[in-house]
């Protein structure tokens, strides 16, 4: 039995956050939509209402029903959940005076109440509310209080339902992961035995049931989620596990060969495939960045469709979706918008007739990355700066061709071989440049020169979901500028990308 905390998602930008906090308690746990309820089974174990976007006081905010919930497992609403809770029992929730946003302090603290044990009187917090509590029925418990929230914690009498109205799982709020180890180990009884180890025994053993001596289909990339997934399927079903690695002209420089020669060392079955010129061409006059997802991920559907079509009695495609994607693709009212689309979650075409076997769906990327270590997997991928799908594709903001392929190549290998050289490249969570649709007057001896502008870019970040720009040494920017108008052919200006993620994205496309 997986012991599990449902987390029920109103739409807030930390919903995520919520998960990897308490994931990082080596406790399991599950994000719904609000109004997509789970059957509540024995292995749910505590329940945790997200943030939103909302007010409780619109008139479509979401508002679930708690009743297979409240008052049968501890139940802790944060923000918008704990107004929502107070809301739906006859308090009232009214616009703050001043919105409050950003750190505040608890003055009180009950130190008797389960949910702040070991917590300080003091302690900064993180607030993300325009609305606020004003009064609450009796049964309401004051736990905790800033200057100008009082009811910055409660619990209702008599139940082990809780409403937090800042945000435990952002770093800013100092205690927070101290808040969220009471609820979820001390409250909710959680024995934080969910562990990489555990995930890659039972997952190992899954698969060997459900797919016995089926043959499976999956397409490598060289980054860390297919490689793992391979490493776990092999471990199930050996020699049944047909991998295809194709070449889709949009790969960083030499990756290809590269990435190739590295998988050979795996003991996998892998078939390579040089569709360069196909994607190419189909990209040809296509500028906008949805647009060429879309044509990459049909045109990888057709080649990967015809490379399993030679291998015979095919039952199963593997993918190497990872969590954040199954929660992005969800699209109901109340979670978190779409960015951009992910085309490898429920696109596969009805042609194929394939069953669909996804290892890594329940993990964040770091957790994937952990699995990973634990079986084995060479470093090389692993510690890899996430990449693409698309590829270069989303990261020349035009339209695509040879030319501007090569010299992205050429300006991506300077760059990345120079935070290798300076000891640099494991400080940063992603690096990668940019090809502008800008060109700029340059000289160069005694010419002018009109040619392109490239943008590099790095950032830090523990999962990707939020990144600050990466504070790179003035002086290693000023070499890598230098080698890459230098060395690179058709540019005479770099520019390094000093947004962070929000409000910007870490990729450009």
């Amino acid at each position: 039995m997986q012991e599990t905390i449902l987390i029920l998602d109103f739409g807030s930008q930390y919903t995520q956050l919520i998960a990897r906090r308490v994931r990082e308690l080596n406790v399991y746990c599950e994000i719904h939509p609000f109004n997509k309820i789970p059957v509540i089974t024995d292995e749910i174990k505590g329940v945790i209402l997200s943030g939103s976007p909302y007010s409780v006081r619109d008139e479509n905010a979401p508002f679930p029903d708690l009743a297979k919930i409240r008052r049968k497992m501890p139940l802790l609403g944060v923000c918008y959940g704990a107004q929502y809770l107070a809301h739906s029992i006859g308090g009232v929730v009214a616009p703050s005076e001043i919105r409050e946003y950003g750190r505040a302090n608890l003055t009180s603290i009950d130190e008797k109440s389960e949910l702040l044990v070991g917590m300080s009187a003091g302690s900064q917090v993180w607030m993300s509310h325009a609305d606020t509590i004003l009064s609450a029925p009796e049964e309401f418990n004051v736990i905790a209080s800033t200057p100008d929230v009082l009811y910055a914690g409660y619990r209702i009498a008599g139940e082990q339902t809780f409403g937090i109205q800042f945000h435990p799982e952002v770093y800013h709020t100092v205690e927070g992961l101290k808040l969220l180890t009471n609820f979820v180990v001390g409250i909710c009884g959680c024995h934080q035995s969910w562990t990489p180890e555990s995930f890659v025994e039972t997952t190992v053993t899954a698969l060997k049931q459900k797919l016995g001596n089926d043959k499976v289909v999956l397409g490598l990339s060289g980054g860390v989620d297919s490689s793992v997934t391979a490493m776990l399927l092999n471990k199930a079903i050996g020699k049944n596990l047909y991998c295809i690695f194709v070449d889709n002209g949009l790969l960083r420089k030499n990756e290809f060969g590269t990435v190739m020669d590295r998988y050979k060392t795996l003991d996998l079955n892998v078939i390579g495939v040089d569709a360069r010129d196909l994607f190419i061409n189909a990209l040809e006059g296509v500028v906008d960045p949805e647009k060429k997802r879309k044509i990459i991920g049909k045109t990888f559907i057709d080649v990967f469709d015809a490379e399993a079509h030679k291998i015979q009695d095919i039952k199963w495609l593997a993918q190497g979706t990872i969590y954040p994607d199954v929660i992005e693709s969800h699209s109901v009212k109340g979670p978190s918008a779409t960015i951009k689309s992910h085309h490898n979650v429920g696109g596969l075409p009805d042609y194929m007739k394939l069953k669909i076997v996804e290892p890594l769906n329940s993990l964040f990327k770091d957790e994937v990355r952990k699995v990973g270590r634990t079986i084995g997997l060479d470093a090389e991928f692993l510690d890899r700066h996430p990449f693409p799908g698309p590829g270069l594709a989303v990261r020349i903001l035009s339209d695509i061709d040879r030319e501007k392929v090569s010299l992205l190549q050429e300006v991506d290998d300077v760059f990345i071989s120079g935070l290798y050289e300076h000891g640099l490249y494991h400080t940063v969570w992603q690096a990668f440049a940019v090809l502008l649709p800008v060109q700029s007057v340059g000289v160069m001896g005694d010419e002018r020169t009109y040619e392109n502008v490239v943008a590099l870019r790095a950032v830090t970040s523990t999962d990707g979901m939020t990144a600050d720009w990466a504070h790179l040494p003035y002086e290693f920017l000023a070499k890598v500028s230098n080698d890459i108008i230098n060395k690179v052919k058709g540019v005479n200006r770099v520019v390094y990308d000093i947004s962070s993620k929000p409000p910007a994205t870490i990729e450009w496309e």
